[in-house]
């Protein structure tokens, strides 16, 4: 882009009317993903009661929505770019508000899965628009890494939000009632959104390749399906061919991708070294947090026996240091650097996973608040840097591909998170010691174990549900090492790759 490009650019950026109202609008879908997200795990021990799925099942309710996203979040960002990102965020929008009922009242574990697979469509059109959007809103840098800053807050204060809004609701109604929430953010985001948000895409965009679209849906889909079988299960000849399907898809994918003349996904994007290096960082950061986070609601709830509104304030400080992190990030990676921010930040969650290693059925509030309060800062630094250097390392036409990168690695990195971590506390729980009598369901999942206690003589059900108390708690405890160390080998990369990166100081 030529200086004179580039001034006209921020000139119309300055003073085009409205931008930071249309930013509160974009900010709402972001509150809708991210509440969608949290109030899940919450509702986890009610729904494992009624609709008692099998430790496998409730594994897919968990994460077979990051499955979807993950596999559809680059062909939907894409999309975005040419036919319109306000029109696909709308209709995705739209989407989500009604899918979120068919959430609400599925009666099946089977449905319940379908369901949060179709949410997952609808919410893959979501995230990387909004990123687009900011991006071709915001030309100063300044401005941007402000946006991008709040961008981010808005979807750590959902994470607080859900959980207390949720708790709220599970205390007074149904567990269904948890999804009913999105539905007066949707209503407010389509009406609002479609008066006051400007239309962007790439003027000269090429056609939507429909085969690479199923590649990259395929691709990930196995692959991390795979990848979950074989954490779970061992090898065997269902997941490897699964894996092997996704790789070769995935192949197939970038193949297709270099030899198209208008590509979904210009893979010369990945020659940038601090695009590269930004995407690592957000995969190898969710992968290493997304195990304890899907389980730590449980945590607090069957294990500490806290009420649901009371689990849900116990997770405010993650949020709390996410925002404020959040919102100063872009004047600290100004002032001392891009991968001092960054690394500091993902090291600073390492620690505190670590020190969660040292959890048991008994321990007190100040250990758990404090190690969340540090991975919500930690978080929130290096997550909002990470999104403005992917924004600003491509040209404001591909914006919209470059934000689906950047989800789906936040999203891949959640599913094999929640495939690898969960499945290492799924496979600790299950060796727990039971007295005789003890129904098999008690050892599927915790929620489980407590619904069984119930028909259980009092001695029996105390002696198992200890047992099965202090086994999860050995599982986590696990799993938050394993994520410990992957955060600080995520620090050191990002050390390493991003190196040399800066944020553009210009007005």
């Amino acid at each position: 882009m030529t200086s004179t490009t580039r001034h006209a650019d921020t000139t119309e950026a300055v003073t085009r009317p409205g931008r930071w109202l249309a930013l509160a609008v974009l900010v709402l879908a972001v509150l809708l993903v991210a509440v969608d997200a949290t109030v899940l795990g919450l509702a986890t021990p009610y729904i494992t009661e009624d609709l008692a799925p099998t430790g496998t099942q409730l594994l897919w309710i968990g994460d077979v929505y990051s499955f979807v996203i993950a596999g559809l979040l680059v062909s939907m960002g894409s999309l975005g770019d040419r036919i319109g990102r306000k029109r696909i965020l709308l209709v995705g929008a739209t989407a989500f508000g009604a899918l979120s009922v068919l959430n609400a009242y599925a009666t099946t574990p089977e449905l319940m899965i379908l369901a949060r697979a179709l949410l997952g469509v609808a919410g893959a059109t979501l995230m990387p628009a909004t990123l687009a959007l900011i991006r071709n809103l915001f030309h100063d840098p300044r401005g941007r890494s402000l946006a991008v800053g709040i961008w981010g807050a808005t979807a750590s204060a959902g994470t607080a939000v859900g959980p207390i809004v949720g708790g709220l609701l599970l205390e007074h109604f149904w567990w269904g009632s948890v999804f009913l929430i999105n539905l007066p953010v949707m209503a407010v985001l389509v009406v609002v959104g479609a008066r006051l948000l400007p239309e962007s895409r790439n003027p000269s965009p090429g056609p939507w390749d429909l085969g690479s679209v199923v590649l990259s849906l395929v691709g990930m889909v196995g692959l991390v399906y795979g990848v979950k079988e074989l954490a779970a299960h061992g090898p065997g000849p269902e997941p490897l061919a699964a894996g092997l399907l996704g790789a070769a898809a995935l192949w197939g994918f970038v193949r297709r991708q270099l030899t198209l003349p208008t590509p979904l996904l210009d893979m010369r994007l990945f020659r940038h070294r601090g695009f590269s290096g930004a995407v690592l960082a957000d995969l190898l950061t969710i992968l290493g947090m997304s195990g304890l986070v899907f389980f730590l609601s449980q945590y607090l709830q069957l294990v500490q026996g806290r009420r649901p509104f009371e689990a849900g304030l116990a997770e405010l400080p993650a949020a709390v240091g996410a925002v404020a992190a959040g919102l100063v990030a872009g004047h600290a990676a100004r002032r001392y650097s891009v991968r001092a921010v960054v690394s500091g930040g993902l090291a600073a969650v390492g620690l505190a996973l670590a020190a969660l290693t040292l959890l048991d059925q008994h321990t007190g509030y100040p250990l758990l608040g404090a190690a969340l309060l540090v991975v919500g800062v930690g978080a929130g630094f290096s997550f909002t840097v990470t999104a403005d250097v992917i924004l600003t390392a491509v040209p404001k036409e591909q914006a919209g591909a470059a934000s689906a990168v950047s989800e789906t690695a936040y999203e891949l990195g959640a599913a094999l998170g929640i495939a690898l971590l969960g499945s290492v506390v799924t496979g600790v729980y299950r060796g727990f010691p039971a007295p005789e009598g003890t129904p098999s369901t008690a050892h599927e999942s915790l929620g489980g174990a407590v619904e069984a206690a119930a028909e259980l003589p009092e001695h029996t059900s105390a002696v198992m549900l200890d047992a099965a108390r202090e086994a999860f708690v050995d599982g986590l405890t696990l799993a938050a090492g394993a994520g410990a160390a992957v955060l600080l080998m995520a620090s050191a990369a990002a050390w390493h790759l991003l190196r040399d990166q800066r944020l553009d100081n210009a007005l």
